[in-house]
């Protein structure tokens, strides 16, 4: 697993008991539906593409790569942003995507 983002790991420095509560919350989101893991990641990428969320994109694609979920499927995930949120940022989170891929 990569390293979290500096400014994440100063929120935890700075402010170590709300960066835990914001770890247990996620914890907790993630562990209190029936959804299994390669779908809550690809739930994850969605909603960070739809809100064109850079950072994001780049760290769903790269923990749902983790989890199993392969380069097709995370295509397909963007892809299917199109409708939705246009052609420029659907071809912007495919950039992401891929380099994040290319970096990990």
């Amino acid at each position: 697993m990569r390293e979290l983002p500096e400014s994440f790991q100063k929120l935890g420095r700075d402010h170590p008991s709300v960066h835990q509560a914001y770890e247990a919350l996620a914890s907790a989101a993630h562990e209190s539906g029936p959804l299994d893991e390669r779908t809550r990641r690809l739930v994850k990428l969605a909603i960070s593409v739809g809100a064109r969320l850079e950072g994001a994109v780049r760290s769903h694609a790269r923990q749902a790569k983790e989890a199993g979920v392969t380069e097709a499927e995370l295509d397909h995930v963007v892809l299917l942003s199109l409708t939705t949120i246009g052609l420029p940022s659907m071809v912007a989170a495919r950039t992401w995507v891929a380099s994040a891929l290319a970096q990990a």
